[in-house]
């Protein structure tokens, strides 16, 4: 479970987020909407631990994990985290850009891991190619499946189906829902496309300003 307790967060004269108070249930698949710069990417990238608010706490399971100046490391948190761009290595296979996220597990269970994800996003066929012979979707799954690989409690993933088109953007909307119950985790997806949220999340909040509101409240004023 993940709390966040009257979060703060500020860049210069700017208040990303306003007094951000959440609970996200385990096993739950929330989906945060919301313009650009509405704060959806900050306040994933402090569940992740990638930033430190200002103001408030956030836990997990009951424990604090940041408040204002201090956060403990994103990979103790259990978290699986895909970025708007792939962020693939470029020098690297398919599968060694996958494996490369569990490089402190043993050989065996390595091996293992890797196989099974790669078999899961669809990419067995395309271990040995490199990012450069991928298509926009195929670099996708890699994404996802460097993100799986590692067993992550929680999924964060942020806008990850820009400029992808219709067909692509179906068929890993399709896969995500897919790994997200195989894998019994919980999701937080960031997207301002509402029909994204509608495919993948059982809850819709809605940032605004840095504040969350209802988006039925939103939608009837």
């Amino acid at each position: 479970m993940i709390e966040l307790m009257d979060i703060g967060r500020i860049f210069g004269t700017v208040r990303a987020l306003d007094g951000v108070t959440l609970r996200i249930e385990t096993g739950a698949r929330l989906a945060l909407l919301g313009a650009s710069g509405s704060g959806k990417t900050t306040l994933l990238r402090l569940i992740a631990g990638l930033d430190l608010p200002d103001s408030g706490e956030i836990s997990m399971d009951g424990r604090v994990v940041s408040r204002a100046g201090w956060a403990l490391e994103p990979h103790r948190r259990g978290i699986g985290f895909v970025f708007q761009k792939p962020c693939l290595w470029p020098h690297m296979t398919v599968a060694q850009n996958v494996d490369f996220a569990i490089a402190g597990v043993p050989k065996a269970e390595r091996r293992a891991r890797l196989g099974a994800v790669l078999e899961t996003t669809g990419l067995a066929d395309l271990a040995g190619r490199y990012p450069s012979e991928l298509s926009g979707g195929q670099e996708r799954r890699v994404a996802l499946a460097r993100a799986m690989v590692g067993q992550p409690q929680i999924l964060l993933m942020d806008e990850p189906l820009t400029s992808l088109d219709p067909e692509a953007k179906g068929e890993m909307l399709e896969l995500v829902s897919r790994t997200v119950k195989q894998h019994s985790c919980t999701l937080v997806y960031v997207t301002h496309e509402k029909a994204e949220a509608d495919a993948l999340a059982n809850e819709t909040l809605l940032l605004q300003a840095g504040r969350l509101v209802s988006p039925q409240a939103e939608a009837s004023q």
